[in-house]
């Protein structure tokens, strides 16, 4: 049984930091590509960052979070992670995590296998 289980959420202040985690069971986890996506109430799913399999050299992340949010992976521990720092009231979502053959894709319907999600709220 394939299982993506997110850690991590909170509530944290604006311009705090908080560490996602995504572990990964049933799956073959060290060649996947993992994306995270977010969900604003009301708004559809926002693609926030990717990371390519394996050694995770590729990254890539929405403008919004670039400079802020680091994407990661830990092989060994079948977990994937999402450091946020200088978190802004706008980053307020449901985060998720997903994984997908391949690295590049930034759409949420086209990955495999997606998580239930981890709340964050930033208050100002």
């Amino acid at each position: 049984q394939v299982q993506l289980v997110e850690s991590g959420g909170g509530l944290v202040q604006a311009g705090g930091s908080l560490r996602l985690s995504c572990t990964v069971s049933g799956l073959s986890f060290s060649w996947l590509a993992m994306g995270w996506f977010r969900q604003a109430p009301g708004k559809e799913h926002e693609f926030v960052a990717g990371i390519s399999g394996g050694s995770g050299s590729s990254a890539r992340y929405a403008d919004s979070v670039k400079g802020r949010f680091t994407i990661s992976r830990d092989n060994a521990k079948n977990t994937g992670y999402l450091e946020m720092n200088s978190l802004k009231p706008e980053d307020t979502a449901a985060y998720y995590c997903a994984v997908h053959r391949s690295f590049g894709t930034t759409a949420w319907g086209q990955y495999d296998y997606r998580g239930q999600g981890t709340q964050v709220a930033v208050s100002s």
